[in-house]
């Protein structure tokens, strides 16, 4: 399946959220849970068909042998799952456009769950009855109609991507709410760009993991670079969630892309069921910025947090309306200190975190410092504004990677990236990152870790995409010459040798120590006080330039006293009307 079709697929099939919307008795928020099942319903279905003569096949050859399994034994090996017949997609489309194919969907998804132990309690069920109105019982027989549009033929990855895509839609139609549970695909795709996440037996933890991005991107990631499809499996993803609906949405999400790994309903300031300090090669995450209601007691002994210091107030304080009990300041390095604690002596960690978290003083300035001298914050990274559908400020991406602790070169250094021109606008509110733009950035920390080839590899990438693209296209959708020579040239005016080099206005690797360094800007890990800013070059020579300011500075004297003349004109005609 070609991009364009898939992206066609895609718009097709969010027609079935309109249909939905249009007749349903849903309240606005609670369209995505009826959809995203249907569509889990439906890609059991078609793995389940995809792998059935190989399932009948070994069930068969075993069968009154001593090695004999059972058909759902064997399912499970192929599928991750075992698929009751009642539960067979097509069966329920083909039964009657009534009221009675709520029931029918409802059993159906009991009955996953029913013979599924990790399935328990995911599924929406209840919800379909809501599907199927008095005035348009064929409701739900329609929209189940849509999603047969989905090719018999499709592959998981491509499922995978189809069920995100719903997730992202439902976010932005959500708005705030719906950016709790979700974290744009490309955003994070960027952040495992850089992480190069390898396969084997690796963990990796995302301690508020909404509905599972952060593992499916890494995950697929390791598909893309080739990695053995055994190999990838030995891969595991622990994750902590404390919405119960957002958890199931999770569930599915790794099910739907073949992830292995263990979601549990949980608080995280407050628990630890993954015992997380020191045990994990990766930590994710997109946590809930500035949260102020975490009780200090309940966490100043925890070693998640307490390694590198908790934030504390200067005096003991409380909100107004709260119990009472001394809060933390602001979590945000509860969180940070969290994932840096989290990680093994070769871990790495990418999380999202507001961008005020990089200057904040106080407590919180100490906890940074001792980050920065111990040397495990690799890299920050400013995103543009907009690239989320609940927070519209510029967030920041921030890296650790213990190895750098033990580098005597880099230890002392950290990356820093002005990301916030680079951007593909969606529409009037909200921003992505294309293809090209993930890579382009990632390829700046692939150079300063040395890795000249990875520059020529994107270089001939570009070459060849360059070659076999048209002249121009009536398709926005297809790239076309013009394209594929600007990434190229965006790569070779920035780092000329192919190697990497501080460009002002986008990258820096600033030292702790020295004129500037670190240390003395406060220790702020903000950017843009490293990186610069581009003073555009507008081509004026110096007497040129001297000419345009003299004439301005004439022409902004002689406004001020045609301002002047006005002022008094107006006080006159005041005193006119209404004396003095």
């Amino acid at each position: 399946m070609t991009d364009s079709e898939l992206k066609t697929l895609k718009d097709n099939l969010w027609h079935a959220a309109d249909v939905l919307r249009a007749g349903a008795h849903l309240a606005a928020n609670k369209y995505g849970q009826p959809i995203l099942g249907l569509i889990f319903l439906r890609y059991a279905d078609i793995l389940y068909k995809q792998h059935k003569a190989e399932i009948e096949a070994e069930y068969n050859k075993s069968k009154g042998t001593r090695a004999e399994k059972s058909i759902k034994d064997i399912s499970i090996k192929y599928c991750g799952f075992y698929l009751p017949p009642e539960a067979y997609y097509t069966t329920i489309n083909d039964a009657p456009d009534d009221a009675n194919k709520a029931t029918l969907v409802k059993k159906a998804m009991e009955a996953i769950e029913r013979e599924n132990e990790k399935m328990d309690g995911v599924l929406p069920k209840e919800v379909y009855g809501q599907l199927v109105p008095e005035e348009e019982p064929e409701l739900l027989s329609n929209i189940m109609r849509i999603f047969m549009d989905i090719p018999e033929n499709i592959s998981v990855d491509l499922f995978g991507e189809i069920y995100e895509f719903f997730l992202g839609e439902f976010a932005l139609q959500e708005g705030k709410d719906g950016g709790t549970f979700y974290t744009p695909a490309t955003v994070v795709r960027y952040m495992v760009e850089v992480l190069q996440p390898q396969n084997g037996e690796k963990k990796i933890l995302d301690p508020a993991c909404g509905s599972g991005g952060m593992f499916v991107q890494a995950a697929r990631f390791m598909h893309r670079h080739n990695k053995a499809s055994d190999e990838v499996m030995k891969f595991r993803c622990y994750g902590v969630e404390k919405e119960p609906d957002t958890v199931k949405l999770a569930k599915m999400n790794l099910l739907l892309n073949n992830v292995r790994g263990e979601i549990v309903e949980a608080n995280s300031f407050y628990s630890d069921p993954h015992n997380a300090v020191g045990n994990f090669d990766y930590v994710m995450a997109n946590p809930p910025f500035n949260v102020d209601e975490v009780v200090y007691d309940k966490v100043k002994d925890d070693p998640r947090f307490n390694i590198y210091g908790v934030p504390k107030n200067k005096s003991k304080t409380a909100k107004k309306g709260s119990d009472k009990k001394e809060t933390v300041p602001n979590a945000n390095y509860l969180w940070i200190s969290y994932f840096a604690s989290s990680l093994n002596q070769t871990g790495k960690a990418a999380l999202v975190m507001a961008n005020s978290a990089s200057d904040a003083g106080g407590s919180e300035l100490e906890i940074r410092k001792k980050m920065i001298e111990e040397g495990i914050i690799s890299q920050m990274v400013t995103l543009p504004s907009n690239m989320f559908s609940s927070v519209t400020l510029p967030a920041t991406l921030w890296f650790f990677d213990k190895q750098k602790t033990q580098d005597a070169q880099k230890k002392d250094k950290i990356l820093f990236i002005d990301a916030r021109s680079i951007f593909t606008q969606v529409d009037r509110a909200h921003r992505k990152f294309s293809d090209e733009q993930i890579k382009n950035l990632g390829i700046i920390t692939r150079l300063y870790n040395g890795d000249t080839q990875a520059f020529k590899d994107l270089i001939a990438e570009y070459t060849a995409a360059l070659k076999a693209a048209p002249e121009a296209s009536d398709d926005k959708e297809v790239k076309t010459k013009n394209y594929w020579q600007s990434q190229i040239d965006w790569l070779n005016e920035r780092f000329p040798d192919g190697t990497y080099t501080d460009v002002i206005g986008l990258c820096k690797a600033a030292s702790i120590e020295g004129e500037d360094g670190i240390r003395d800007q406060d220790y702020s890990l903000n950017a843009g006080r490293y990186v610069g800013v581009v003073i555009e070059d507008d081509g004026m020579t110096e007497a040129e330039f001297k000419a345009k300011m003299l004439g301005l500075n004439t022409e902004l004297g002689d406004l001020s006293k045609e301002a002047g003349t006005l002022e008094k004109q107006i006080a006159y005609n005041l005193k006119e009307l209404f004396g003095e």
